[in-house]
């Protein structure tokens, strides 16, 4: 990777992804953005990694969101489509993503943790969307009222104000909370036990979960299946039994 503004390195099968540019809370400012593009990108194309994991430097913030003072040097309106990696929405990775949370993640920092598939928090993370706290834009919010109850996510962006981490766990939107110095390791437990099951199997159920997102649920039953069909023909789907039976651990080949 060209850019040092996020880290990336595989350990084993789980790719970690870090911001590392604590001293600015690691905002949202042009080298982040494009080291967030050159991670995922790389992410994307490694064919030894099975997992991501999205975390950042420090113990302050995950991502305080866009670089404010370069906005107003730059005099920035609408930000164009690329502005940002918003996975699923403008770039494609076949593979789970986990968002480890260790401090706020506001505005573009809660844009990133929306993004991904699941989020472990520490005990000291913070959520919001505080756009309107500043006058910007939140479109990539879009989505927020299938995340949570929609007067909850009217609350969030109405008010700018953030959510604990235990508040938002309650809520659905955070999967575990776990004290700070437990954050990558659980993290990391995560990724791992993800990345030992049957790939095939994983990108079909990952992308189940959003079908009802965009399709009525018989539209959305039909296109379970055909998202499912490949897997129950796979070679994957015979050495799954066939493991079971023999009393050991399965062989994936994603085929």
């Amino acid at each position: 990777m060209t850019s040092t503004a996020v880290g990336y390195r595989r350990e084993g099968p789980v790719a970690w992804l870090t911001i590392d540019r604590p001293e600015t809370r690691n905002a949202l400012s042009a080298e982040v953005r494009a080291g967030l593009w050159e991670a995922f990108t790389r992410l994307g194309a490694d064919a030894d990694a099975a997992v991501g994991v999205l975390t950042a430097s420090g113990d302050r913030a995950f991502c305080a969101g866009g670089d404010l003072r370069e906005m107003a040097g730059e005099g920035l309106r609408v930000p164009p489509p690329d502005y940002l990696p918003q996975l699923g929405r403008n770039i494609d990775v076949d593979k789970p993503v986990i968002a480890a949370v260790n401090g706020a993640a506001y505005a573009g920092g809660f844009l990133l943790t929306q993004c991904c598939d699941l989020v472990v928090a520490a005990e000291t993370a913070r959520f919001a969307v505080t756009e309107a706290r500043v006058g910007r834009g939140a479109p990539w919010a879009a989505p927020l009222p299938y995340l949570l109850a929609p007067r909850i996510a009217m609350q969030m962006l109405l008010t700018g104000q953030p959510l604990t981490a235990r508040r938002a766990h309650e809520l659905g939107l955070v999967n575990e909370v776990v004290p700070g110095p437990e954050l990558a390791g659980r993290a990391g437990e995560l990724a791992a036990t993800i990345a030992a099951n049957a790939p095939l199997s994983v990108r079909a159920a990952r992308r189940t979960v959003g079908l009802l997102a965009e399709l009525p649920l018989s539209a959305a039953y039909r296109e379970a299946e055909r998202l499912w069909e490949p897997v129950y023909l796979s070679d994957d789907a015979q050495e799954g039994p066939r493991a079971f039976r023999d009393g050991r651990p399965p062989v994936w080949t994603g085929r």
